[in-house]
């Protein structure tokens, strides 16, 4: 499965907008972007998903799963856990300051 957040992080890692993958996918622009906008995994004709896939892979850009390892050398990002992501985007909590100095 390809989520909505792969499919951004695969564009800006090309530096390509909605139009050009569309074009190198072979499908539309509306359906590049009702794509994007869900949440989740994104849900569609299993023919569209796998052209899109298909045309990043083709690019160079391994869309890797939940628990999955990566099969490609080189370096990546996802978070160790759903909890993180939490963590991540929570603002810090401000420093108590200590009685009597320091």
């Amino acid at each position: 499965m390809i989520t909505a957040s792969q499919m951004r992080a695969g564009r800006a890692l090309l530096g390509i907008d909605q139009q050009t993958l569309a074009e190198r996918a072979g499908v539309s622009l509306p359906t590049i972007q009702r794509m994007e906008a869900s949440t989740g995994n994104v849900r569609g004709v299993v023919d569209t998903l796998t052209k899109v896939v298909a045309a990043f892979e083709a690019a160079g850009i391994e869309l890797i799963g939940e628990n999955t390892p990566s099969s490609g050398q080189g370096r990546g990002v996802r978070f160790k856990e759903r909890q993180s992501l939490k963590a991540a985007l929570s603002p810090p909590r401000p420093q108590r300051r200590r009685k009597g100095g320091a």
